[in-house]
């Protein structure tokens, strides 16, 4: 028989202050070995196998009422519920998917379209600043979605010369847009 529990035989009906001290006893008693026995069982990981060792006692501490206290009972006691308890924990491991941080407020703004049509505006604003000949080859590529070709049959003028002044034209509305902190 254990030298600490020794006192402690038969069925344990008391207050809780009587409960605390067995619970003391028994960590004294059981604790190192209990622990060592609960890493081997949560693959050595000691912040795992320490939560399951107190979690254990707690449940000796509320079932202190109804425990045998002989040594060798209350060993597979508690070998007994660290090990439903490890169990437990696989479950809900393998149940859960892993964590992810929430991306911050900043990160899920959801676009309401005001930034689209602000870009618009400046982008129509500084067209109108351009020379109608570059505006128009513009208008006719880029907004009309022509190719050189057909913007050259209707604008009335040779491909080479769509090409110039479409080349012209995007230098000078990149000056403008740059001129109004709109394009880097």
């Amino acid at each position: 028989m254990c030298p600490v529990l020794g006192h402690l035989d038969g069925r344990f009906e008391s207050a809780d202050a009587e409960a605390e001290a067995r619970i003391a006893v028994l960590y004294q008693e059981f604790g190192g070995p209990l622990l060592r026995h609960v890493r081997k069982s949560t693959g050595n990981d000691l912040q795992w196998a320490e939560d399951v060792v107190q979690e254990t006692l707690v449940r000796a501490w509320r079932n202190s009422a109804r425990l045998q206290w002989e040594p060798s009972l209350i060993w597979a006691w508690l070998l007994t519920v660290a090990r439903r308890i490890v169990i437990d924990g696989r479950r809900r491991k393998s149940v859960r998917p892993h964590e992810v941080e929430p991306p911050e407020v900043d990160m899920m703004a959801v676009p309401d379209g005001s930034e689209r049509a602000l870009s618009a505006i400046v982008v129509a604003d500084a067209l109108r600043s351009l020379s109608e000949e570059h505006r128009e080859v513009i208008e006719q590529t880029y907004l009309r979605d022509r190719t050189i070709s057909e913007a050259a049959e209707i604008l009335g003028i040779p491909p080479g010369t769509v090409k110039s002044r479409l080349y012209y034209g995007i230098r000078a509305l990149r000056e403008q847009l740059r001129d109004k902190g709109v394009a880097g």
